[in-house]
């Protein structure tokens, strides 16, 4: 794809897209129009967080109550995005393990969500900041529930490959 200087993208097919100067509004040939939520954009930042080697989880307001009852992952969680024009600004808040370096989780979490963000939605990130809201610090009971959920899991896994 090339950009030319009025903010058109041409693609093999040579049909172009206009990015206007509204907030997250893509013009597609003439009259078409395409919107992009911050929640879509939130959603691809928050699958780059979670691919993050040191993030134990996302800090979010709410506990997610429709994530309780319908048992789905908000991807979104602790994701806060702004969009002006064809910049995105984009707020991470997470929880890290107990062990990992902050400093090299927050650079790779801002170099990945900054990747995917840009290459999925063609918008620019001007900013990825990561507030770090706390450290998961592993306890004897923390332990003690992580290996009955392994072991659970390891006894699901033969039964189903003995069926």
């Amino acid at each position: 794809m090339e950009e030319n200087k009025n903010n058109e993208f041409e693609n093999e097919e040579n049909d172009t897209i206009n990015i206007s100067e509204d907030a997250n509004e893509m013009a597609v040939g003439g009259n078409d129009t395409i919107k992009i939520s911050n929640d879509a954009v939130a959603t691809y930042a928050g699958i780059a967080v979670s691919e993050v080697q040191g993030v134990y989880g996302m800090a979010g307001t709410f506990a997610g109550i429709t994530e309780v009852i319908s048992g789905k992952k908000n991807l979104a969680r602790g994701i806060k995005v702004d969009i002006d024009g064809k910049n995105a600004k984009i707020d991470v808040s997470i929880i890290v393990d107990y062990g990992a370096r902050i400093p090299d989780v927050a650079f790779e979490i801002q170099s990945r969500v900054k990747n995917t963000v840009e290459t999925m939605t063609g918008l620019k990130v001007s900013e990825v900041n990561v507030h770090v809201q706390g450290v998961h610090a592993v306890t004897e009971k923390n332990e003690n529930k992580e290996e009955n959920k392994n072991d659970n899991i390891e006894s699901e896994d033969v039964s189903s490959e003995e069926e």
